[in-house]
C-alpha cells in the first residue's frame, strides 16, 4: 500500500477546521497530520511536520491563503497548495493562481469531490471550482493597478484621503488621483463604492 497523502489544514475557524479534518480523514488515502490557524504559521507547521498538500482558507490572521500560496511557491514548490474558501469570489480564483496555488474550491464541495481535489493537485493538476472559474471569465482580469489597491483597502474602513496619503507615503493628490482612476473603473459613484466593489469582486 502506497503511503497516505499528508495534510497540513490552515483555517482560523475551528469548527471549519475540525470538520474538514474529520471528513478527509475518513480517506484511507488521506491523513491529515498538522493543522494551523493563522497564515503566517503554515511554514513554520511544515518545516515542524512535512505535508504533500497544504488546504488554505483565503481570510486568515497573519496571513492570507493567497499570500501563503505564494510563499509556498517560492519556497516549498514541493508542497501543493489547495484554496479552500467561503469566499467564492472570482477575483481571489485568478490571485490564487496567479500566486501559485493548484487548486481553488469552496468549502460547500461535497467531501467526496474535496477529497478527490487533494488527489488531484497532489498529482500535480490544477482544479478549478466550475462555477467561478466561468464567472472569473465574464467578469475579466483585475483593472485596477496595485497602488489603486492600496488605496481602495485604506478606503474601504472610511479613512479621509490625508490619511490614506499618510499611510501609503504620497501626496494627497496622487491619491486623489488613485482613488479616482479607481472609481471610473468599478462604475462607482464613490471611492468607498469602488473599494467595496473591488473586495466583493476578489480584487483586494
Amino acid at each position: 500500500m502506497t503511503d497516505p497523502i499528508r495534510l497540513l489544514l490552515a483555517d482560523d475557524q475551528a469548527l471549519v477546521r475540525g470538520a474538514l479534518s474529520a471528513l478527509l480523514s475518513l480517506e484511507r488515502d488521506l491523513e491529515v497530520v498538522s493543522e494551523v490557524d493563522r497564515g503566517d504559521l503554515v511554514l513554520d507547521a511544515l518545516r515542524e511536520t512535512p505535508a504533500d498538500v497544504a488546504l488554505l482558507d483565503v481570510d486568515m490572521p497573519g496571513l492570507d491563503g493567497i499570500s501563503v500560496a505564494a510563499a509556498l511557491a517560492e519556497r516549498m514548490p514541493q508542497v501543493r497548495s489547495l484554496i479552500v474558501t467561503t469566499f467564492g469570489r472570482p477575483g481571489y480564483l485568478r490571485r490564487a493562481l496567479d500566486a501559485g496555488a493548484s487548486g481553488f474550491v469552496v468549502k460547500d464541495t461535497p467531501a467526496e469531490e474535496l477529497a478527490d481535489a487533494v488527489r488531484r493537485v497532489h498529482r500535480g493538476l490544477r482544479v478549478v471550482d466550475p462555477t467561478l472559474a466561468t464567472e472569473s471569465l465574464l467578469d475579466g482580469t483585475n483593472p485596477l493597478t496595485d497602488r489603486e489597491q492600496d488605496a481602495l483597502r485604506l478606503a474601504l474602513d472610511g479613512r479621509p484621503v490625508a490619511d490614506i496619503a499618510r499611510a501609503l507615503s504620497l501626496s494627497t493628490g496622487t491619491v486623489r488621483n488613485h482613488l479616482s482612476s479607481a472609481t471610473t473603473k468599478t462604475g462607482a459613484a464613490s471611492s468607498v463604492q469602488a473599494a467595496v466593489i473591488a473586495r466583493d469582486r476578489g480584487w483586494l
